[in-house]
């Protein structure tokens, strides 16, 4: 990711549907959004963790779709990470793309993973609604997270070991955190 003043640092959020998040969101995170074209989702496939990258044929429908999901796993995950009641009609989103066809896995004659297809953005939007499923019902479902910082709003699932991530990335925020907390001690002390 590339922070405002354009330095790039490494955001892992934990889970393939909170990777989602980083494109957009619903309200005031409209201004950030990156899915503009079918071409867009299919970038976005290509920059996450599915690994091999699909081979993705999106439709401006399919585009659409994504947002929808996208908004509502913002606003699912968000409530989970501040321990508000979950909206019924963001789960109903959730639940109506996960219940879809996923993108289904092969192994191809070198017996290296590869995915049936090319993919549609509904296999692609299934799959990711999928995971969104595992992630709020399983083990790190009470570790969903919004990073510490004030001017920061990313989601992640804390996967460490410990359990104990504030930021969502210490490259970018943790470290801005720290700096200031040393300016802030410098001045006390001088």
């Amino acid at each position: 990711m590339r922070s405002r003043a354009g330095a790039a640092y490494r955001f892992d959020p934990g889970a393939l549907c909170l990777e989602l998040l980083t494109t957009g969101g619903p309200g005031a995170f409209r201004r950030y959004e990156v899915l503009h074209a079918p071409a867009d989702l299919a970038a976005w496939a290509q920059r996450s963790r599915l690994d091999p990258t699909p081979r993705l044929e999106v439709s401006e429908a399919e585009l659409a779709d994504a947002r929808v999901l996208r908004d509502a796993l913002f606003r699912v995950a968000t409530a989970r990470a501040q321990d508000r009641p979950l909206a019924l009609e963001d789960l109903g989103a959730i639940n109506a793309f996960a219940v879809r066809s996923p993108m289904a896995p092969v192994i191809g004659p070198a017996g290296e993973r590869s995915w049936a297809g090319p993919a549609s953005g509904a296999e692609l939007l299934a799959t990711v609604a999928r995971d969104a499923v595992d992630l709020l019902t399983g083990p790190f479902a009470h570790r969903i997270r919004v990073c510490s910082a004030e001017d920061c709003f990313l989601v992640y699932a804390d996967t460490s070991r410990p359990g104990r991530r504030r930021w969502c990335s210490m490259e970018h925020c943790g470290n801005r955190h720290k700096v200031r907390a040393l300016r802030a001690r410098r001045a006390e002390e001088g």
